[in-house]
């Protein structure tokens, strides 16, 4: 598993130096300039670091004086200007270009990604115990044994992301609201990715499984896609299509499944696990809209906390980033 950083401080400095690569200083020539845009930026991905709302970024602002020091910030900003500022910052086009400068700030040179995979995740639109769920169930019976519950959502926020298996830095993401397939949503994750990068092999669970998917994929983009012929009804038959077919036959013991590479699908399963244990799994806004951007800045932040560490202690990856990066890790 990747590491993530847990100092506040280079969190907040990493997001200054990633906003200053997306953002220009101020959104229009008559703005106010009393904060910069990436200041902005770095306040609301400390905000997600800390597993906060607007008001409570501006209070932790406030009693403490050193975040807004590291920051350059000479007056401790509002929390309807940070709510302002999410939704011009954290828009679908704004978030792919966030994305390809945390990319290409950690790969470099490097244009090739051996082996990626993608999944979608549910996530919580607020708080909700265990037993408050179990106890929602329909019929004693079902209430009183876990096994026999049916579900009590009907509406969730839903959250699709496309990772390099071998870093865990999110590529490209997608959000909405669930419960939908997932066959449609291969060419969205392709072209929210960074420009340049080409992906040599592609893993994806039973939910993208479709004969369309795999002449897109291959065909189209030339990427080697694995995907478990299991979706439709069982039967003795082979699945229909070409592709499907091979699947089920490279697939159909662990043995192959290991020598194809499918068994490090699970990379993107941890992806899933980190942002949920180190950030948070339950989103704190209620509109469609407002859920979409924190769910981008949540996949944002995850990125930049694994940005720093890889950043800071792979020499062998230096980028011209790293000198502006040390000058401000240095100089606070």
């Amino acid at each position: 598993m990747s590491l993530t950083s847990k100092s506040p401080r280079t969190v907040a400095l990493t997001a200054l130096a990633v906003g200053r690569q997306v953002y220009a200083d101020y959104s229009h020539r008559y703005s106010p300039k009393v904060f910069t845009q990436p200041q902005l930026f770095a306040c609301l991905v400390l905000m997600g670091y800390l597993r906060t709302d607007y008001r409570g970024i501006e209070a932790h602002l406030r009693d403490l004086p050193a975040y807004a020091q590291w920051l350059g910030l000479s007056r401790i900003p509002d929390h309807s200007t940070l709510h302002k500022a999410a939704q011009r910052l954290f828009g679908a086009h704004l978030t792919t270009r966030l994305l390809a400068a945390s990319v290409q700030l950690m790969l470099g040179r490097r244009r090739i990604i051996p082996l990626a995979a993608a999944d979608s995740s549910g996530l919580e639109s607020g708080h909700r115990s265990p037993y408050f769920v179990q106890r929602r169930a329909r019929g004693q019976k079902k209430a009183r044994n876990p096994l026999y519950q049916t579900t009590t959502y009907t509406r969730f926020p839903k959250l699709s992301i496309l990772i390099d298996c071998q870093s865990h830095l999110v590529l490209s993401l997608l959000s909405g609201r669930g419960p939908a397939p997932d066959t449609h949503l291969l060419p969205g994750l392709l072209g929210g990715m960074p420009r340049g990068l080409r992906l040599v092999k592609l893993l994806l669970d039973a939910g993208f499984d479709s004969e369309d998917n795999h002449r897109y994929l291959r065909c189209e983009h030339g990427i080697r896609s694995i995907i478990p012929a299991s979706i439709g009804r069982r039967s003795d038959k082979p699945p229909a299509g070409y592709w499907r077919r091979r699947m089920r036959r490279m697939l159909r013991t662990r043995r192959r499944r290991r020598r194809c590479g499918y068994t490090q699908r699970w990379q993107v399963e941890t992806t899933n696990s980190m942002y949920k244990r180190n950030l948070s799994d339950e989103l704190f806004s209620r509109s469609y809209h407002a859920q979409c951007r924190e769910m981008r800045l949540l996949v944002i932040t995850h990125n930049i906390m694994i940005l720093l560490i890889i950043q800071v202690f792979d020499g062998a990856n230096l980028t011209p980033f790293l000198p502006s990066l040390y000058s401000l890790l240095l100089s606070v």
